[in-house]
């Protein structure tokens, strides 16, 4: 049965965690809009579209495995953001520990997709 990228657990929890720091992000000062704010906006958004974009490489294994990597990075360094948002203190214990919690599911999920590339990519060549 083929399935689409944004019908993955993976896909939606990375669409979850752009909302999220969206969501937490919007109160940040001004003086923070355009560093941090930009910051861990933007690798949050990029969880899913590097997800996204592997799906479109699909075909060649090792491009999939590598824009997956990319999409892991991405919420390793919304991670570190949410952190120095934190040590700032812009945003709660309760609000890093929800972002922190939804990377922590995502990587995961993300590497046994890795791991297991081959069955991905041998839906697009058969």
């Amino acid at each position: 049965m083929l399935v689409f990228y944004y019908e993955l657990d993976v896909y939606k929890l990375s669409r979850q965690l752009a909302k999220d720091v969206y969501v937490i992000s919007k109160k940040f000062s001004i003086e923070k809009r355009y560093s941090l704010t930009d910051q861990i906006r933007r690798s949050s958004r990029s969880v899913g579209a590097q997800l996204a974009e592997s799906w479109g490489k699909r075909r060649y294994v090792n491009h999939f495995i590598s824009k997956l990597s990319d999409s892991d990075a991405e919420q390793y360094e919304t991670q570190h953001w949410i952190e120095v948002a934190l040590d700032c203190e812009l945003v709660s214990k309760g609000e890093r520990d929800l972002v922190v919690n939804t990377c922590e599911i995502i990587n995961p999920k993300l590497n046994a997709m890795m791991n297991k590339a081959d069955l991905f990519c041998s839906i697009v060549k058969k």
